[in-house]
């Protein structure tokens, strides 16, 4: 199979980092990961299935690990060499097309799930994700026993497996993972009828918020910081009520919210903010535009950050994290699983625009630059396309 196989090689590692101050995205050329061709990965039992990559998104937190700029909070929770990927859109020896919930849960690695009917990201206790019949891995596309989504191959457990309808393009069910997530993010946020939410980030992530937002809960506005065309054309078309500039959001919140101003900080605010960030300026911004005893979202990966969080002390501000899907309740009380509200979702929101560019493997340092740059190149998402690649067994790229 061919496949991008990120190594620990510190000295790489390190190059990445460098490289990527200079221009995000730089890392590719640079740092531990390879276009291989090699032997595809071993069902781990035999109810394990093989999936072949029609199109495999790059997300942000692919960029952070490419560049050097991951946490080291997941080392323990990772094995290498592992190949990164875990938005796809492929299919399976029996015909089918499924796309990932690439969450290595309790079923996959050999354990009652917690729950009846729950979903691999689903449970109190983390400490399957070390054990059982995998290497460590918090998910598919960082561990190495099951392959990931930047190749031609490689295996997943049918829990993880979700069958895409007919009426669906691969450009859009590419997209559902990362839609699940702001499902899940737009549900963690527990907006009451009339709320004023606030979303810090317009890539993919803040988009997909928007619309779940939008959709599934009863929002008084949707209030979002978009920096490029693109972005402030998909906010609003997606379910924004008010979309501006990054710099114009604090005026925003106060204006919507009849906030004062006391020593340059917001009287009130928000009721919820969701930072799709994770930087030290977008949680601080955040904790600044939220309302008293508000709540803030962290939806972006944050990795090391200095924060004064007197405001969020003195505030009583709820501060909530947000990490891929799950089972969830909607206002109604309905139950279901963030993908299954994330496909419901897809029929009703045109989330395929998002999709800008597509590459072959072999390109993969001009992949990865491009995403890194997709807001400067007028787009929100780049995709690897191995639709013209042979899927078994190796082949030319």
């Amino acid at each position: 199979m061919k496949a991008l196989r990120f190594s620990r090689k510190e000295g790489r590692y390190a190059a990445a980092m460098a490289a990527s101050r200079l221009r995000p995205g730089s890392g590719a050329a640079v740092g531990p990961l390879s276009l291989i061709d090699d032997d595809a990965p071993e069902l781990p039992t035999p109810d394990w299935v093989r999936v072949y990559p029609r199109l495999a998104g790059i997300c942000g937190s692919d960029l952070s690990t490419v560049d050097g700029h991951a946490s080291r909070y997941f080392e323990h929770f990772v094995s290498f060499p592992f190949v990164p990927g875990h938005e796809v859109v492929g299919d399976t020896d029996d015909g089918r097309r499924v796309v990932l919930d690439p969450v290595l849960g309790h079923a996959a690695r050999g354990f009652e799930p917690p729950f009846d009917g729950a979903q691999p990201g689903d449970g109190d206790d983390y400490r399957h994700l070390t054990t059982g019949d995998l290497e460590p891995g918090i998910q598919t596309g960082f561990c190495e026993t099951t392959g990931g989504a930047w190749s031609t191959e490689f295996v997943a457990h049918p829990s993880q497996l979700h069958e895409v309808p007919d009426w669906m393009s691969d450009e859009l069910a590419v997209l559902m993972e990362p839609i699940a997530g702001g499902v899940h993010a737009a549900l963690r946020a527990k907006v009451a009828n009339g709320d004023t939410v606030v979303v810090i980030g317009a890539g993919t992530m803040g988009l997909v918020t928007v619309a779940a937002l939008r959709h599934l809960t009863s929002p008084g506005s949707i209030l979002i910081g978009a920096k490029y065309p693109i972005q402030r054309q998909l906010a609003e078309e997606f379910g924004a009520d008010v979309v501006c500039a990054p710099d114009e959001l604090s005026r925003a919140v106060r204006r919507a919210t009849g906030s004062f101003m006391i020593d340059g900080r917001l009287s009130g605010g928000a009721d919820i903010v969701i930072d799709a960030v994770g930087s030290q300026q977008s949680i601080e911004a955040a904790i600044g535009m939220c309302r008293p005893r508000g709540r803030v979202v962290l939806l972006g990966m944050p990795s090391v950050v200095e924060l004064d969080l007197t405001a969020l002390w003195h505030r009583e501000t709820e501060l909530i994290g947000t990490y891929t899907y799950g089972s969830e309740t909607t206002d109604d009380g309905r139950r279901a699983s963030s993908f299954e509200l994330a496909f419901e979702l897809a029929g009703k929101v045109p989330f395929d625009k998002m999709l800008s560019a597509t590459y072959p493997l072999a390109r993969y340092v001009d992949a990865i630059a491009h995403a890194a740059e997709s807001g400067t190149r007028g787009g929100v998402k780049v995709a690897f396309d191995m639709r013209d690649e042979k899927r078994r067994g190796t082949g030319d790229t």
